[in-house]
């Protein structure tokens, strides 16, 4: 029989939340969102969390994606949240909240695990990278099916920019650069993956990922790059899946 199981993806401006299907990884029913309240205090955020599983009206496991370096359960940074976050333990605030048993883990990690359960990183030996490209760009590593977590590739430097302010979905957008222009600057930026990592695989998530059509070609890189199956349900997906590891 399938197990259900709820996955949520904390993000900077909403919480979304499904019942996936942990042996397809589909989802089950309808997603549900809230408004990420502002501030996004561990308080108002576990409040809103709280009112999601209420509409969901879920009881069992629930694994959590959220926009941070998560340790052990813990958050050490603060990426459009509030930074009250800062070494406060998600899955405790979380549990108690709602009243089940909440893990968590960084939300490109989630969206990562959800790609390599289903999607392009299914049975894909060596090195994969997935990167998330929208308003930043998150990174998972995964070694023959072993995720690394919190790599945060994004926060690389690239022409003395961090990498995400030099060529991410948002940087295209507001500096209104084509799809040649901006292929070019992220090429550049897989390349250096390239020389630090090794990657036998790069999958491209992220809002733009359904846009690759429009720029895969023009990507100069040696290493294979596919966009990513699962595109936004991808961290709803993973976070499911990470909760009965």
């Amino acid at each position: 029989m399938a197990q259900h199981i709820l996955g949520v993806d904390v993000g900077g401006s909403g919480i979304k939340g499904a019942l996936v299907d942990i042996e397809t990884g589909a989802i089950v029913g309808n997603r549900v969102r809230v408004e990420t309240p502002a501030p996004a205090s561990p308080s108002t955020i576990a409040e809103a969390f709280k009112g999601l599983i209420k509409k969901l009206d879920y009881q069992g496991p629930i694994g959590c994606g959220f926009p941070a370096i998560v340790q052990h359960g813990v958050a050490k940074s603060a990426a459009n949240i509030d930074k009250s976050w800062i070494g406060h333990n998600i899955e405790q605030e979380f549990s108690a909240a709602c009243g089940n048993p909440v893990k968590a883990l960084n939300d490109a990690d989630a969206a990562g695990l959800a790609e390599l359960t289903f999607g392009e990183g299914k049975n894909q030996e060596g090195v994969v990278l997935l990167i998330t490209i929208g308003t930043g760009l998150g990174t998972a590593q995964f070694v023959d099916g072993t995720l690394v977590p919190n790599t945060e590739f994004g926060h690389l430097y690239l022409h003395g920019r961090i990498a995400e302010h030099y060529c991410s979905n948002r940087i295209r957008e507001e500096e209104k650069l084509g799809w040649e222009e901006w292929a070019s600057r992220f090429s550049e930026y897989l390349r250096h993956l390239e020389r630090l990592l090794t990657p036998d695989l790069f999958i491209l998530g992220g809002g733009v990922s359904k846009e690759f059509s429009d720029f895969g070609h023009l990507l100069k890189v040696s290493t294979p790059v596919r966009p990513a199956k699962l595109r936004n349900n991808a961290g709803i997906v993973g976070a499911a899946v990470y909760a009965v590891k």
